[in-house]
């Protein structure tokens, strides 16, 4: 089943939650994977575009998280994808890496607030994931190629590679795993 919601839109959560109600009645987890990548220089954002960055990226799934609450099961899991780019000092991702580092920021603090509910949270900071998300940056195969040379692994993460990660931290394996952060970028923020 697919819930069609734009992620930025705080109304349209207790929408997603109503429907989730309507026709699964519980949640057992919850993975908070939507976002939107916008790259510039410091002297080129506008608030236009700050706020849709922090919308889509923060203050949609905070509000997601908000009415999905009473239909969480206890026990129940969030899984919070995050990005490298809170960590790295990435030219031209100022805002990006800041709406990312705010998401990080919910995995230990939810979980303070969470974990007498039965509700764990925790982050999976992704780093390049090969996904279509370069094409719509305009990036071709050479800058692919370039940014997986970067890459200690010398590779792109494959998707599987994160949903293996998501699937863990859904799982009972995880259940003393809580507020933590998964780092899955080849390496590259040890450079």
């Amino acid at each position: 089943m697919a819930i069609a919601s734009d992620a930025g839109d705080v109304s349209g959560q207790k929408k997603v939650a109503d429907t989730v109600r309507e026709e699964f009645g519980r949640l057992d987890v919850l993975f908070v994977n939507a976002g939107v990548v916008e790259m510039a220089p410091l002297e080129k954002w506008d608030e236009n575009a700050f706020d849709r960055s922090f919308h889509t990226n923060f203050k949609g799934p905070f509000f997601l998280i908000q009415a999905l609450l009473p239909v969480f099961n206890n026990p129940a899991s969030i899984v919070l994808m995050t990005s490298i780019n809170s960590h790295i000092g990435m030219p031209n991702s100022s805002v990006y890496g800041a709406t990312k580092g705010a998401l990080l920021s919910l995995a230990p603090t939810l979980s303070g607030e969470l974990i007498s509910r039965g509700i764990r949270v925790n982050a999976i900071t992704g780093g390049p994931i090969a996904t279509p998300l370069y094409g719509k940056l305009g990036m071709g195969e050479a800058e692919l190629k370039g940014l997986a040379s970067q890459i200690p692994a010398k590779r792109l993460g494959k998707p599987s590679e994160v949903a293996d990660a998501v699937v863990f931290f859904a799982s009972d394996e995880s259940a003393f795993i809580v507020g933590s952060e998964l780092v899955i970028d080849g390496g590259m923020s040890t450079l």
